[in-house]
């Protein structure tokens, strides 16, 4: 199967500002390797998988290699996760494939305390009809980290993985997502299925899944989650779903509802991200090509609104480290970063809290003169030719992130040097 890899930022022939290289060199074309030394600072770093995909994810228990998981979307062929390990010293990728011969991948997610473990929602046709099931598997020991193919190695072996459990009768109806509780030693996660929220305990090295308790979204016509997220404040006891227009918060431990923003958004929400630094905030986006801010504890007006976008966006997401740094992806093909600092912990260029702002007598001197930096676009990145349905942070490298397109492109980018360093200093 083919592998292809493009490299922008040094010189190809024509002077044009490029590098491509397919699976093996072709020197006849003067197409060559490009070290990190040779390239532009912030440089993209696209590889192409052969397959359609629209799921990605961090290696979240990953935090010194930069490492991400993609599923791919065959019809045809046995489906693939690609497991994408990126060099930052050589700027070069290095891949394995495992085999997901289930069907195809709607989303993946990653446990949060066993790098070898993962979840996917995926398609199987049962009695004629087509539905969304998950599971939780593990990769071959040999693959958690250490040997990497090299990337003109496309010709090993796939490897397949281990299938550990699978959470839930398909009679809860369609999986949408599955999210792994974010402090917790991956014993626990959530499925949403059709209109259910089903909280499961893994057990047995993850080999059983229990049902530990459930939820139903009440009311009228098919009512369906299409998103969650498990909040990491509140010591992982909220959740936040979407369902057609409308965003809900749940208590786990009552598998209550305890706020429900009714029509968040003009059109269906497609993907929710909490802010990890503040507790009550929470980001949305969806078809109407906006992305909003809302304060959990007063839901009847988001606190801010982005409408950058030009067509539905499919992902919202939140630095870990520094929460002024959102990206988004959309059907426009792109990408972009914005810094949201009027309404990040760090307003003022360092960590605050909601308390701090409450008081100007409490702020230090340079601060009661210093208005906060205005909230606008960093960079719009355009190395998309298709829909973009996934963007993600690196667990390893905050100044580091990927998207995916459906193409199969998956596209590595940093954050610009200068701001990197204006932050940090």
């Amino acid at each position: 199967m083919g592998h292809k890899e493009f490299r922008f930022g040094a010189a190809g022939p024509g002077g044009n500002k490029w590098t491509l290289r397919w699976g093996a060199p072709a020197p006849e074309t003067g197409l060559r390797r490009v070290s990190r030394r040779s390239m532009e600072d912030d440089a993209p770093v696209i590889y192409g998988l052969e397959f359609q995909a629209r799921a990605l994810t961090p290696q979240t228990a990953e935090t010194d290699a930069i490492r991400f998981l993609v599923g791919t979307q065959s019809l045809k062929y046995d489906n693939q996760i690609h497991i994408i390990d990126f060099d930052d010293e050589n700027n070069i990728i290095n891949k394995n494939v495992l085999l997901h011969q289930a069907g195809e991948i709607w989303h993946i997610s990653a446990s949060p305390a066993d790098k070898g473990v993962l979840a996917t929602c995926y398609n199987k046709t049962a009695d004629g009809k087509v539905v969304t099931c998950a599971a939780v598997w593990r990769m071959p020991a040999e693959l958690e980290p250490g040997g990497h193919e090299s990337p003109e190695d496309a010709a090993s072996p796939a490897h397949a993985l281990e299938l550990l459990c699978h959470l839930g009768p398909a009679a809860h109806g369609s999986t949408a997502c599955v999210a792994w509780e974010p402090a917790g030693d991956g014993k626990r996660v959530i499925s949403l299925a059709d209109n259910h929220i089903l909280l499961w305990d893994l057990q047995e090295s993850s080999s059983q899944a229990v049902l530990a308790s459930s939820a139903s979204l009440e009311g009228k016509g098919q009512l369906k989650f299409t998103t969650g997220r498990w909040s990491p404040h509140h010591n992982c006891t909220q959740v936040a779903t979407a369902n057609d227009t409308a965003v809900r918060g749940w208590d786990m431990r009552t598998m209550s509802q305890i706020y429900c923003i009714e029509s968040a958004h003009g059109q269906l929400v497609r993907d929710l991200d909490f802010n990890p630094n503040k507790q009550y905030y929470l980001a949305s986006c969806g078809d109407d090509c906006r992305v909003k801010f809302w304060d959990t504890r007063n839901v009847t007006e988001p606190v801010k609104t982005l409408e950058e976008h030009s067509h539905w966006v499919w992902g919202v997401r939140y630095n870990h480290s520094h929460d002024q740094l959102v990206l988004t992806g959309s059907s426009d093909s792109r990408v972009i970063l914005s810094n949201m600092a009027s309404i990040s912990s760090e307003p003022f260029g360092h960590l605050v809290d909601d308390a701090d702002l409450s008081d100007p007598e409490d702020r230090r001197p340079e601060e009661k003169s210093q208005e906060p930096p205005q909230d606008s676009v960093i960079a719009t990145y355009e190395e998309h030719e298709d829909s973009v349905y996934a963007v993600d942070w690196s667990s390893a490298d905050p100044w580091l992130f990927a998207s995916l397109s459906y193409d199969g492109r998956l596209v590595i980018n940093r954050v610009p040097r200068a701001l990197k360093y204006h932050i940090l200093l």
